[in-house]
């Protein structure tokens, strides 16, 4: 099973290639070679397929790709983050635990819309609307993966912030993506298996 997620992974990698170079509006395509899109795409939904199983497989390819297209772009556009939404609820029915999966997506939303609302410079709308996939996908393994999950994303971004500002290439009013840190966090939660 986790080598046929490798292959889906590899599979999705190069739509989401695609995908991203169709969102990027002046910024240079995403290379061919190396194929890292592919590979990390593939290793994220083998990882994640291998700790929790194929219910976990579509957050997998999708956070990939908006984490890719966020990165490029400091977009995460409505039309990936929205339709995933269903997708990744109908993907984790089969865990029994949707109930708790979708309390958990309203509740990070809420948590995010709450940091937008009293900072919005500090954070997109895009970051509100993928912090409901990830609530959705981390509270379906319990309430102590979604907290971990939430705050791994913010702790990531923090220190990427920090590193920057450390290194002289930014300043406090610098600008960087901040979904890729939240995935990240995500991801590292599913593949412990919290």
């Amino acid at each position: 099973m986790v080598a046929l997620m490798a292959v889906l992974g590899l599979v999705c990698g190069r739509s989401i290639r695609a995908l991203a170079d169709s969102y990027d509006d002046g910024v240079t395509p995403v290379p061919a070679w190396p194929p890292a899109v592919e590979l990390v795409t593939a290793a994220v939904t083998a990882l994640v397929t291998w700790r929790l199983g194929p219910p976990y497989a579509c957050f997998a390819v999708i956070g990939t790709a908006l984490a890719v297209i966020d990165w490029r772009t400091t977009l995460l556009p409505d039309a990936v983050t929205l339709p995933a939404y269903p997708i990744v609820a109908l993907g984790l029915v089969p865990t029994g635990e949707l109930p708790r999966a979708l309390a958990g997506g309203v509740a990070l939303t809420a948590v995010y819309g709450l940091l937008w609302f009293v900072r919005p410079q500090a954070m997109g709308l895009g970051d509100v609307k993928l912090a409901g996939l990830i609530g959705l996908a981390s509270a379906a393994l319990g309430w102590q993966a979604w907290v971990v999950a939430a705050f791994c994303g913010q702790l990531l971004g923090a220190l990427y912030g920090l590193a920057l500002l450390l290194t002289g290439r930014a300043n406090r009013d610098t600008e960087f993506p901040f979904g890729p840190f939240m995935l990240l966090g995500a991801f590292s939660v599913l593949c412990l298996g919290w």
